[in-house]
């Protein structure tokens, strides 16, 4: 387990870029956090360290977002809906990095503890940001 207060969002980038130099296609990353507490910031800071130089915005209203990196990226916000169905996740599991914003919607579809758990809540001085890979859940 990684646990880092971060002062500000491009500390939240970096950051994220260090821990994904250990993730590859076929890795699931559940991103929990309030809404605002900074899980497309670090989406984006893993993005930037694959090379991707566009615009990252939140998928909440698209739900899904496919990038063309290197290993390609999956990035899923569950916000708004009640479960996966029909969004057609799983066929992207084997062969992307996928991060999913709002992990409790899945409903079943994969095992938290066979996944990579990012837990973003505030702090003083910033956020704080709790990385837990597969095997280790979290109890909250």
């Amino acid at each position: 387990m990684i646990e880092r207060i971060v002062p500000d969002e491009a500390a939240m980038r970096k950051f994220a870029a260090e821990v994904a130099r250990g993730w590859a296609a076929g890795d699931v990353v559940l991103l929990s956090g309030e809404l605002g507490a900074g899980k497309t910031t670090f989406v984006r800071g893993v993005l930037e360290c694959l090379g991707w130089s566009l615009p990252v915005r939140s998928p909440t209203f698209a739900l899904v977002q496919v990038f063309p990196t290197q290993p390609p990226v999956l990035h899923a916000d569950l916000y708004r809906v009640s479960g996966p169905s029909g969004l057609g996740l799983e066929e992207y599991f084997d062969d992307h990095l996928c991060f999913i914003e709002w992990p409790d919607r899945l409903a079943g579809m994969l095992d938290p503890a066979a996944c990579w758990q990012v837990e973003i809540g505030l702090a003083e001085g910033g956020r704080v940001v709790t990385v837990r890979p597969p095997g280790r859940v979290s109890s909250r």
